[in-house]
């Protein structure tokens, strides 16, 4: 079953372009970790002037489990960059979980 991870994130004033090209850099050196893992596809989404979400989409929440070791890694190449999000949730607001229901409306 599908899963998702979502990880909200707010980089300090004038590391945007150094934010995003930290993930062009990691999906090129770990891409093979993520995708053994079940990796199907990876989003950055900007939000705001300098808060982005990653959005990745899983073979299923297991894949999620097991990739953890290497989303920290990533996360630990980004610390220096964040901001606290303040009321206690550190750096980052991550949520993940199974899907319940999907629609394509491309169809």
């Amino acid at each position: 079953m599908t899963a998702y991870n979502i990880v909200r994130m707010r980089v300090k004033p004038g590391f945007e372009k150094q934010f995003i090209a930290h993930h062009d850099t990691l999906l090129g050196e770990a891409a093979e970790d993520f995708k053994a893992a079940g990796l199907r596809r990876f989003s950055l989404v900007r939000t705001g002037e300098r808060d982005f979400c990653v959005l990745g989409e899983w073979e299923g929440f297991d894949s999620i489990v097991k990739a953890r070791p290497v989303m920290i890694h990533s996360l630990d190449g980004l610390r220096s960059m964040l901001e606290d999000l303040g009321g206690g949730l550190g750096v980052t607001d991550p949520v993940s979980g199974d899907v319940v229901a999907e629609y394509d409306m491309r169809h």
